[in-house]
């Protein structure tokens, strides 16, 4: 395509003389104006690559065309040659400050147009070509930060599975608890990106019970006080195994897998942490966990009735749960009926994940 040269000037004669001096440049096509606010209608619809503006031009001069040139999105480094009179220092001065990029004085020098005019296309072109080139290595870096996103996520869901293996939760469980926390983190106001990244952590609350012996993790009766001692191992055994990355995500998780266990009274476990010094993704996954735990059958017990498992809830806003994690939960009611149907133990090889 050919580069664009807009040239505004009130005077005929040079606006044909300017024509044709363009005519002479590679692949160019002039744009020629001599009422300059008709050039910058023109200019509103298209970004020429070079503009050439008189200054002495009556109802608008050079100076203010410029201004409002700039002010017009997408033109703040459109190039500008001023055409001024040689005794007009002090309009070469502000013609500067408001971006115009070089001058030339009348009267014209063909080879001296022809000259600056080449320089500051080339440049122009240099310009756009370096940015064409920062936008491509952008787009580059884009696809590189997907992939090992990708390739975390992939790692995450398959560390969640090996949890799996040693714990007689289910993968719809996780699925389900997943969609709760994002849910409860929706209605809190957090951020999507919050959203979307408690939606990948929180499978992995549980994945310290792999350093949990199996006759106390798949033990089907009640543990001895001994055992839970133990048991409550597994989120410090977690946080361990997942801290120390420089991965969001994965910190994420470790601050999950620590805190979920924690109770807004302080009387939870490991570290008795208490109200809001619980990270707010430990708070909504411990209530997201505990409901569909409650509602889940297990070899060691059936399920809970919905209207059971929400009674524990609101019983324990404030004391076991956050309050606001709670109402949260509740007042996405349909949604969390929705989910409970979608993520069926008997349904996960059909459904999209």
């Amino acid at each position: 395509m050919p580069q664009q040269v807009l040239i505004v000037d009130d005077t005929e004669i040079n606006l044909i003389l300017f024509g044709a001096l363009v005519k002479k440049l590679d692949d160019c096509q002039a744009h020629v104006f001599a009422d300059p606010r008709e050039a910058l209608a023109w200019v509103t619809g298209h970004v020429p690559d070079l503009i050439i503006v008189d200054y002495m031009m009556p109802d608008l001069d050079g100076i203010e065309f410029i201004r409002l040139v700039r002010a017009m999105p997408g033109h703040a480094l459109v190039p500008i040659l001023m055409i001024t009179a040689n005794d007009q220092k002090q309009i070469r001065y502000q013609a500067l400050d408001l971006g115009a990029n070089d001058f030339l004085t009348k009267p014209i020098d063909k080879v001296e147009f022809l000259a600056r005019a080449r320089n500051m296309l080339g440049l122009n072109q240099a310009r756009k070509h370096m940015a064409d080139h920062a936008s491509w290595l952008a787009q580059e870096v884009r696809q590189a930060t997907q992939e090992i996103v990708k390739r975390e996520r992939e790692t995450v869901f398959r560390l969640a599975k090996a949890a799996e293996y040693r714990d007689p939760e289910t993968g719809a469980h996780i699925l389900r608890m997943a969609h709760y926390s994002q849910l409860i983190a929706r209605e809190l106001g957090l951020s999507e990106a919050d959203q979307q990244l408690i939606l990948e952590a929180a499978p992995m609350h549980d994945i310290g019970k792999v350093g949990i012996a199996d006759k106390i993790l798949l033990k089907p009766g009640r543990l001895t006080a001994e055992e839970f001692e133990v048991m409550k191992q597994h989120a410090v055994f977690g946080y361990e195994l997942l801290s120390g990355s420089t991965s969001p995500l994965l910190q994420a998780a470790a601050e999950i897998a620590k805190g979920h266990h924690e109770k807004f009274d302080g009387t939870g476990y490991p570290e008795g942490t208490r109200g809001e010094a619980i990270p707010i993704f430990s708070r909504i996954v411990a209530v997201a966990d505990v409901f569909d735990a409650l509602t889940s059958e297990r070899p060691y017990k059936k399920a809970w009735e919905v209207e059971a498992a929400v009674d524990f809830l609101t019983s324990g806003a404030g004391t076991h749960f956050d309050p606001a994690c709670v109402k949260a939960f509740l007042n996405a009611w349909d949604d969390v009926e929705l989910i409970r149907n979608k993520y069926q133990e008997d349904l996960l090889e059909t459904i999209d994940l």
